[in-house]
């Protein structure tokens, strides 16, 4: 899991897991967690000398949401202001071709595929061509378009949940040996 180092205000030095932040604010020294909602970590003394045992809280804390929990996703979840098709993100079309061995134009969509950990994939989604298009055949792909980003979102979740789990393991072997 990544760490951050981090020196306080008192000057002693900590190494952060990502999901906790400090806070130290007029009357407020705390860690606060953020990682399926907030949770502010109160230090319990304005001079700082709590702060070990509340950052070993949060993250006690933090390794029990990141087991239960779904990791957050990074995918963009409504479509960008300047989209004008009123399709979902990750779906662009119909995108209209002219190929060089045809003077008959054909018609397609586009779906990203994301994936953890590596360049997302473009599929296309043949709809037919200005000879065959139809309302019906572009429903038809649509509805296969969206099934297929879905299926890749819900596999992209799985995927970054488990990498997050792992590294929680990770960070939490490493607490216990030091």
């Amino acid at each position: 899991m990544k760490v951050r180092h981090i020196t306080i205000f008192s000057g002693e030095q900590f190494d952060v897991p990502q999901g906790i932040q400090r806070i130290d604010h007029r009357a407020t020294h705390g860690w606060q967690l953020r990682y399926g909602g907030t949770k502010l970590f109160s230090d319990h003394s304005s001079d700082g000398s709590g702060a070990a045992a509340s950052l070993q809280r949060a993250t006690k804390e933090l390794l029990k949401r990141i087991a239960a929990l779904p990791a957050p996703s990074l995918l963009q979840r409504g479509p960008s202001i300047n989209k004008r098709s009123g399709l979902p993100p990750g779906i662009t079309g119909p995108v209209v071709r002219s190929r060089a061995s045809s003077s008959t134009r054909d018609c397609s969509l586009m779906v990203l595929i994301p994936r953890y950990g590596d360049k997302p994939q473009r599929r296309t989604i043949y709809i037919g061509t200005e000879n065959t298009y139809t309302i019906e055949r572009y429903e038809k792909a649509l509805a296969r378009a969206l099934e297929m980003r879905q299926a890749a979102e819900m596999a992209y979740q799985k995927a970054t949940t488990r990498a997050k789990r792992a590294a929680a393991r990770e960070l939490k072997a490493q607490l216990v040996s030091g």
